[in-house]
């Protein structure tokens, strides 16, 4: 069923897309500005916020409402919104396999020897655009007004708190360090991920379908476990994965300087000339391979790695836990366990 929910929102997708011209004045306004929203919206992706969209809706309701996946959209379109503006602040020029979209414009403007602007100027304005996109999508839905304006309020606080997830992971990557706690790390994994991946997806839909409070807590309380082990184990591959599965630099989150549970834990549980280390590859300009080394080194060595590991763990028992007091039917207590084992790879 997990397939026939994103084979859906795949279809709804490519509709949205070759119906932009038809619904939006973009080709009007401009033919750059429309090829570039209908190639960055189209481009494959995991799905994963409108699948549990989906999914959080199914729990508590008896049939898709008309409009359904076309509004679960909504949270895809805010992702595509916040992976513009990311690439801008990480000086990305990729997102997923193809140039990034500051990029892609960047590319184009090249053409023109007299602009004084950039692909960064116009693709903010782009990023904005597609979140009017996301809430005129989310309105699509034919369900009773007052669930609708709740699940929109909830839309709106999962743009919220991920903006502020951004912003206080860009202040604390200035701090020493030393001056990181766990609870500094799981607060960025809650804003930056758990909530606007995970949580809120299921709890829009939960909300929209009519779901008592109790019940939508405890499933954005499963997305919100869910989302840190998610995190956890994007770290894990951040700094030990392929690079041909993962599809990015396992240098990255070492040239980000990123404050993540591997690193606080091993800063916290090597002796001082490792730490020492850490601190030096962090305040580094350009890392290389041997940077990736010593750390991988110092992670192994800390037991960072399979402390890492023994969250992953718990994460699942405690998803299991919340899954099991759910007050809906069990074929969906089973897809929400096969999801997070798919996820997680367990």
């Amino acid at each position: 069923m997990l397939n026939k929910i994103k084979n859906t929102v795949e279809e709804t997708l490519r509709k949205h897309v070759s119906d932009i011209d038809r619904v939006y004045p973009f080709k009007r306004i401009s033919p750059l500005l429309c090829e570039s929203i209908k190639e960055f919206i189209g481009r494959p992706g995991k799905r994963v916020r409108p699948v549990l969209f989906v999914l959080g809706y199914l729990a508590f309701a008896k049939k898709p409402a008309s409009g359904l996946y076309q509004s679960a959209l909504s949270i895809e379109l805010l992702h595509d919104f916040m992976l513009i503006h990311d690439d801008i602040i990480d000086k990305s020029d990729s997102r997923r396999g193809r140039p990034s979209m500051h990029k892609m414009l960047d590319n184009r403007l090249k053409l023109d020897k007299s602009v004084k602007f950039n692909g960064q100027d116009l693709a903010i304005v782009v990023g904005d655009i597609i979140y009017a996109m996301a809430v005129k999508s989310f309105l699509a839905v034919k369900e009773d007004p007052a669930r609708k304006e709740k699940a929109l309020n909830k839309l709106l606080d999962a743009v919220l708190y991920t903006g502020g997830g951004q912003f206080i992971e860009i202040i604390y990557g200035i701090k020493r360090i030393d001056k990181i706690n766990k609870n500094d790390i799981y607060r960025i994994y809650d804003l930056k991920t758990a909530y606007y991946t995970f949580a809120y997806p299921l709890a829009i839909g939960a909300t929209l379908a009519g779901a008592g409070p109790e019940e939508i807590k405890k499933i954005f309380d499963y997305g919100r476990v869910l989302g840190r082990a998610f995190q956890i184990k994007d770290d894990i591959l951040g700094i030990f994965g392929d690079e041909k599965e993962t599809g990015k630099s396992t240098l990255t989150d070492l040239q980000e300087a990123k404050r993540t549970l591997l690193i606080w834990y091993a800063y916290n549980n090597s002796p001082k000339k490792d730490q020492a280390q850490i601190t030096a590859v962090f305040s580094k300009k350009k890392v290389d391979r041997s940077d990736l080394s010593r750390i991988q080194n110092i992670i192994r060595g800390s037991g960072a790695l399979a402390y890492a590991n023994k969250q992953i763990s718990a994460a699942a028992v405690k998803a299991d836990s919340i899954i099991s007091s759910l007050n809906t039917g069990s074929n969906i207590k089973n897809l929400l366990s096969e999801f997070y084992r798919n996820i997680l790879d367990l």
